[in-house]
């Protein structure tokens, strides 16, 4: 019974001489462009919302209302890391891609 769970593992552990292929489907520069294109309006709606977020909280801070400059101070937070994710979107997948080559 040991002897034929080690087999199965065996054959599952093997590896099948899979790797990403650049030639293998008809489009990839196309697909390189559209989500190079995403990662551009991503930026710009990250920086749309900075400068909304903070036109909305010193607003807010001026007048008084701490609830939307805490809204505001929010929205900053959220638009930097944003943008930072959008930036680091390439570095991310290569970093996982090649902890998951080394499984």
């Amino acid at each position: 019974m040991v002897t034929s769970r080690s087999a199965a593992w065996s054959l599952l552990a093997a590896d099948p001489g899979i790797s990403p292929n650049e030639n293998g489907l008809p489009g990839l520069p196309v697909v390189r462009s559209i989500v190079g294109a995403l990662l551009t309006w991503g930026l710009v709606a990250c920086v749309a919302g900075l400068v909304v977020s903070v036109i909305v909280w010193a607003l807010a801070h001026q007048q008084g209302n701490y609830q939307y400059a805490q809204g505001g101070k929010s929205g900053v937070v959220v638009s930097a890391a944003g943008a930072l994710l959008i930036g680091a979107a390439n570095a991310i997948v290569g970093f996982f891609a090649d902890l998951g080559a080394g499984v």
